[in-house]
């Protein structure tokens, strides 16, 4: 039951921070690689994560999963930025964004899977 609790609440962080909080400034620094404002956009998600994993289980492995959070969800929106098509009337946009959510998911999958093992 706890995974899935968890699991809800990666989800509701995700919606909250990458489509209610997400500045448009943020949105045009994520495809700068090393630009402060991109980079404090995926600071956000890391320290989102951090907490809900201290709620669970305060110790060091919700410091660790705050920290690759951060850094994964900062390469995985770079990464669409940078190659994935930015015209939202053209279906490869809707393909990339699906992509993009989806490997924000697996990533949250991995949390959640290395939380229960260790």
């Amino acid at each position: 039951m706890i995974v899935l609790l968890i699991l809800l609440c990666l989800q509701i962080k995700h919606w909250y921070v990458d489509f209610v909080n997400q500045s448009d400034a943020e949105v045009i620094a994520k495809g700068i690689y090393g630009d402060i404002v991109g980079v404090w956009h995926s600071t956000k998600h890391g320290i989102f994560t951090y907490l809900i994993f201290l709620l669970i289980e305060p110790n060091l492995i919700a410091l660790f999963v705050g920290v690759v959070d951060i850094i994964l969800h900062y390469h995985i929106d770079w990464i669409k930025r940078n190659y994935g098509n930015q015209d939202i009337q053209n279906k490869k946009f809707w393909a990339h964004l699906g992509l993009d959510q989806m490997a924000h998911q697996i990533c949250y999958l991995g949390y959640i899977s290395y939380f229960v093992v260790v």
